[in-house]
């Protein structure tokens, strides 16, 4: 890990009110590890024992069902940590991660993490910040599944992909890691059916346009309009 410079951490936000010769030491504590596409990085319920930060790509958190469904709860764009059982007062993973994409990844053995909230004041603030909004995002997509019509769903789901991890390109703004339609039917509790003939209308209007894994929004401002009013 020596040969990462820490420059290359200080504007993540786990990082960004630390110096230099703390993020130093954190890094010198930190494994690199890559992860193929579709690669489970660790299972629900499973033993809490390293949490991770995303340097690279994208990872889903998934909720198994009891009939087998994988659910997606959320996705985590890159520079972001995760795997953060003890942020949540837990000993166990509450959700299997998966790449969405190749990712590359360091990892700290969780023993350090009451090393880390307590040590580097900096590192805890921004944490429990980024806890904070993942709590939000959750709770908002509880809301939307309760009050949103199909349409409004989806549409708030796009718009939430590309501010997370949207990528300009040429007529658009492209959902940077591979998503089908069936991902975005589990992610906003409908059928496959339906999202495919919400997507194929747009396309034909020329809101979106949808290939094979990939997703790009090319008017944003009518897809807000479809989406709603936000929830509360």
């Amino acid at each position: 890990m020596a040969k990462l410079d820490e420059s290359l951490l200080n504007r993540l936000p786990p990082f960004s009110l630390l110096d230099r010769k703390q993020i130093r030491e954190i890094l010198d504590l930190a494994t690199s590890q890559r992860f193929a596409e579709g690669a489970t990085v660790y299972h629900e319920e499973e033993e809490a024992t390293r949490f991770y930060l995303l340097l690279d790509g994208t990872v889903r958190a998934l909720h198994i069902t009891s009939e087998g469904e994988h659910v997606t709860a959320l996705h985590v764009p890159a520079g972001q940590l995760f795997g953060i059982a003890r942020a949540f007062g837990r000993s166990t993973y509450p959700a299997t991660v998966e790449a969405a994409a190749e990712v590359i990844a360091l990892w700290w053995p969780m023993d350090l993490w009451p090393q880390f909230v307590t040590r580097y004041e900096g590192f805890a603030t921004e944490t429990y910040r980024t806890v904070g909004q993942r709590l939000g995002e959750m709770q908002t997509r509880i809301v939307e599944l309760s009050v949103l019509h199909v349409e409004q769903r989806v549409a708030n789901t796009l718009l939430r992909l590309i501010d997370q991890t949207g990528r300009q390109a040429e007529g658009g703004t492209v959902i940077d890691f591979p998503i089908t339609r069936q991902d975005l039917s589990d992610m906003t509790g409908t059928t496959l059916h339906t999202v495919s003939r919400l997507l194929s209308a747009w396309e034909r209007q020329g809101i979106v346009e949808s290939r094979r894994k990939q997703i790009m929004v090319r008017q944003p401002n009518r897809l807000t309009a479809l989406s709603g009013p936000r929830p509360a």
